[in-house]
């Protein structure tokens, strides 16, 4: 049974940062990532980043997120600077080998 654990979400100011986290139990993942849902919307994919390194960002996010893993740990990380109220979302993170596996989701709000 896969299981991923989040953390880092939070209430921070626009303009300020922001780290999440998600360690993956099981083997290493071919693709880890992150997704998000704002109220209302459907789930948008942030970034990817495949274990051999190669990121994908969506065009909202390029230059102010950063996505990086560490594979002997099985966690990705997701470090999110400049931050806008538009980035105000619940925030998943996934791995896929064969299949997707999601985690639970970490609440990220930013005040204007």
């Amino acid at each position: 049974q896969v299981q991923l654990v989040e953390s880092g979400g939070g209430l921070v100011q626009a303009g300020g940062s922001l780290r999440l986290s998600c360690a993956a139990s099981g083997s290493i993942f071919v693709v880890m990532g992150w997704y998000r849902q704002a109220p209302g919307k459907q789930r948008d994919l942030v970034a990817t980043i495949t274990s051999g390194g190669t990121t994908n960002y969506a065009d909202s996010v390029k230059g102010r997120f950063t996505i990086s893993r560490d594979n002997a740990k099985n966690t990705v990380y997701l470090q999110m600077n400049s931050l806008t109220p538009e980035d105000t979302a619940v925030y998943y993170c996934f791995c896929n080998t064969f299949k997707p596996y999601w985690g639970q989701g970490t609440q990220v709000t930013v005040s204007s």
